[in-house]
């Protein structure tokens, strides 16, 4: 794995800002995570051409404190003006790079890039947003399926279900692995073979289905789903057919609440996640920037986390 003292997950304007801040108090080196193909993606693909960027939203008066800032301006001039300082500042920043997974090692964090350990990082720095979504398959899933299909790894096990648990990757390893022990347990993957998935989850998965505890459904490919019964009817190529109770689709993406809780990050009752005014979770040297952190969010607020998190990092930890 890259060996760096902070990732931060996401380049749009909190991450943009948050490294900025790390490289002008030089602390080095700093990786910018972006899973899609251009920075600042929430707003290349929601701003129409021309639309009014705004530094804040609805609140007023709100003022920077870190280096980054700029008044109202066009969707082609902010974007402009965060190339710029991409350029000024030397930033690392890797597109394409979808963080799948955050694991405390020792004293740091692995940082998983589709379900690849690729990054050993002392601080991490996640501002993803809050547009996130999983990826579906591309046929239809049925209205009257909803609370029998799911798109994310689940919260809690269910017990004594017949579940089909579909992908190829880490997250379809994991959670065969963990439902297999209180269910029926099926993994479909499109392929012959795994290619995706680390060694551990191999052996794991293969040492489960010689014992019986779940079925690999190796190069199968589904054709579509419908209800039945109650439960769920599934339609393989080639002419195969199933019931389930459940299905479990890991297919790559998440929402940002699913991914922060199941990277380990608290809520309160209100379904925001715990964080001090330092941004600062209950897990240590983790930080959320941006609009994942607020309420409500405002370019300029983005901007401001992330200089007080910089702050925070150094003074907490890199003193001494």
């Amino acid at each position: 794995m890259e060996k760096v003292k902070i990732v931060i997950v996401g380049a749009g304007p909190a991450g943009i800002a948050t490294a900025i801040e790390a490289k002008a108090n030089k602390i080095e080196p700093v990786v910018v995570l972006e899973k899609a193909e251009h920075i600042c993606n929430t707003i290349v693909k929601f701003y129409k051409p021309g639309k009014r960027v705004d530094a804040n939203y609805r609140e007023k008066d709100i003022r920077s404190i870190g280096i980054c800032s700029f008044e109202t301006e066009t969707k082609e001039e902010f974007l402009q003006r965060i190339e710029n300082w991409i350029k000024e500042w030397d930033l690392d920043i890797r597109l394409n790079s979808e963080v799948t997974e955050i694991k405390k090692k020792n004293e740091s964090y692995e940082i998983f890039v589709k379900d690849r350990p690729e990054y050993l990082s002392e601080f991490v720095v996640i501002a993803i947003g809050i547009f996130g979504k999983p990826n579906k398959p591309s046929y239809l899933i049925p209205k009257e399926l909803e609370g029998k299909v799911f798109f994310e790894p689940p919260l809690e096990i269910p017990e004594g279900k017949k579940i089909l648990v579909v992908g190829g990757g880490n997250t379809a390893a994991e959670v065969t692995y963990y439902l297999c022990d209180k269910n029926e347990v099926y993994l479909s993957y499109r392929r012959p073979q795994f290619f995706r998935i680390n060694e551990v989850n191999l052996k794991n998965l293969e040492e489960k289905e010689k014992q019986g505890k779940l079925k690999l459904l190796m190069a199968t490919d589904i054709e579509k789903i419908e209800p039945f019964n109650g439960k769920i009817k599934v339609y393989f190529k080639g002419g195969k057919e199933d019931i389930y109770d459940l299905i479990y689709y890991c297919l790559g993406g998440t929402t940002p609440e699913s991914f922060l809780r199941r990277i380990g990050i608290e809520f309160d009752e209100k379904g925001k996640p715990l964080i001090d005014e330092y941004f600062e979770t209950n897990l240590p040297k983790v930080f959320l920037a941006g609009d994942i952190a607020f309420k409500q969010g405002s370019i300029m607020k983005a901007f401001n986390s992330a200089h007080i998190i910089i702050k925070r990092i150094k003074e907490k930890y890199l003193s001494t």
